[in-house]
């Protein structure tokens, strides 16, 4: 689903997306309410949406799906997003970026990437990212309630590899275990602490640092 208030550009993307089998455009529109009304109409498992709808509701919408509907993945689309804001679309659910300016070839396998689980960044921020998250979440209060979580070793070995930026095949190596009982993990992991994404994982695990306590 494209949700892009700019007509060029939005039929630009559709016309982009068509040309290729495996991706389906099954809504596209241009505003959040309608965007909101039509994901679970359209099916959509991916949503694109452009950081740039004003008044600052493409934060508000991609906020929405992710609560709404955590099994939808959403993607944001920006001109050359500062690592604040990347940071702040994660917190709020987002799975995925592209900017503008990228080759049809990147925005394409952005799509596939993030429809496949995965998490997807600007290239020119994945190397600041994570210590940008560790910086902003260093300075809020650790919540009791993230401590109370309790998680087993695993969970936490899971945990601390998402923190390192590791994928699931990566964690798979590094502990031992099948690429299927890693995202059996992650998905329990994302349950136990309401959260959206492997991103916000990584920012969990910066913010509150060793668990109080864990389970086996």
């Amino acid at each position: 689903m494209v949700v892009e208030d700019n007509r060029l550009l939005r039929e630009g993307i559709v016309a982009i997306l068509e040309r290729h089998p495996d991706l389906d455009v099954v809504a596209v529109e241009d505003d959040v309410d309608a965007a909101l009304l039509r994901v679970p109409e359209c099916g959509a498992r991916v949503v694109l949406v452009d950081a740039g709808l004003g008044d600052h509701d493409s934060h508000n919408l991609v906020e929405q799906i992710s609560r709404a509907f955590p099994e939808v993945r959403v993607i944001v689309m920006d001109i050359l997003p500062e690592p604040g804001e990347v940071v702040e679309f994660v917190k709020r659910g987002a799975s995925g970026f592209v900017v503008k300016e990228a080759s049809v070839d990147v925005f394409v396998e952005t799509m596939r990437a993030v429809a496949r689980g995965g998490e997807v960044l600007p290239p020119t921020l994945t190397s600041t990212l994570f210590t940008h998250i560790a910086q902003h979440a260093a300075t809020r209060p650790s919540p009791a309630s993230d401590r109370a979580v309790r998680m087993t070793a695993r969970e936490r070995q899971v945990i601390d590899l998402i923190a390192e930026g590791m994928s699931n095949k990566q964690i798979a190596r590094q502990l031992r275990i099948s690429n299927h009982t890693v995202k059996s993990h992650v998905r329990n992991i994302l349950e136990k602490l309401a959260l959206h994404s492997r991103l916000q994982v990584a920012a969990y695990a910066h913010r509150t640092g060793p668990p109080a306590g864990s389970s086996e």
